[in-house]
């Protein structure tokens, strides 16, 4: 049977909930996704008024990735590292290829830190999501963040299953395709549809809360107003790949992230761990940060 994605189209109605599971990743997954076995929408990057060159070289990087999927077999274990997906490093090593032809430097989760020196530096995702992927769930992304000598400066997050593309440039705004985000503008805890990564372990009080398992989308639905706000519910769970080019298309929408602990999040050092928190309003995240530091 075809794997119906287009979730982006329905994702305000959906209730997805994933929750942490134990083993190896060969057992996990179950129908992986095969060549030819999910729709993936025509991409429109049309952004107007956005001139900056990293932004078509990211999209090229997202389509190389998908064309690597498209083709991609292996679906169990890498063999290389604990929770490694064979795609993982397939992916990897299609997109750290073209930015290092572009003359970037590259933060990766799968490669750590490569290329020229002094450059400016691209941190990537390839595949977050990967568990998604391998089971056949379509919330997937690879995610991009070029991070020059002022910070975070163009972000790409391509729904890899969906083709829905979110992308942003520092002090001109983000987008979903060519559409202009705004955040929701929720300043009430109560009425909030919050998304989650990991397991609450308590009631805060939110109206509803999603966990979709792949974080950079996760964050990307709260520049979209479609969630409210976003809580890492792990401990120093998140790579800088997982949450920085989310992080700043939230930003140009509108929307506040931080670090639960107050800690910088554009850290350039692939051991580091952050916890995330967005929100659509300041008022709404300090509420959500009670949740991480309970009085």
């Amino acid at each position: 049977m075809p794997l119906v994605v287009d979730v982006e189209a329905v994702i305000d109605r959906l209730a997805l909930e994933i929750g942490d599971e134990a083993g190896d990743v060969n057992d996990r997954h179950r129908q992986p996704l095969r060549a030819g076995s999910y729709h993936c929408a025509r991409r429109d990057t049309t952004v107007p008024g956005v001139t900056h060159p990293a932004l078509p070289l990211f999209h090229d990087v997202a389509d190389a990735v998908q064309a690597q999927l498209r083709v991609t077999t292996q679906w169990g274990a890498s063999g290389i590292r604990d929770g490694q997906y064979a795609v993982d490093v397939v992916t990897d090593d299609v997109a750290v290829a073209l930015l290092h032809d572009a003359g970037y430097a590259v933060l990766s989760e799968e490669s750590g830190i490569t290329g020229p020196s002094g450059a400016d530096m691209v941190v990537i995702d390839p595949l977050d999501g990967s568990t998604n992927a391998s089971r056949g769930v379509p919330w997937f992304a690879t995610a991009l963040c070029l991070v020059d000598a002022s910070g975070p400066a163009v972000a790409l997050v391509a729904n890899q299953a969906s083709g829905v593309r979110f992308s942003a440039v520092r002090g001109e705004g983000a987008w979903r395709g060519p559409d202009r985000l705004a955040a929701s503008g929720c300043t009430d805890v109560g009425a909030a549809i919050v998304g989650i990564s990991g397991r609450p372990d308590a009631d805060y009080g939110w109206a509803q809360f999603r966990a979709f398992g792949a974080s950079a989308l996760d964050l990307s639905l709260v520049a979209a107003g479609t969630l409210d706000g976003f809580v890492d519910m792990s401990h120093h769970a998140h790579g800088v790949w997982d949450y920085l080019a989310a992080t700043l298309i939230c930003q140009e929408a509108g929307a506040v992230v931080v670090d639960a602990l107050g800690r910088d999040l554009t850290v350039l050092d692939h051991a580091a761990r952050r916890t995330p928190v967005a929100a659509a309003t300041p008022e709404l995240l300090a509420a959500l940060l009670q949740t991480r530091h309970p009085r």
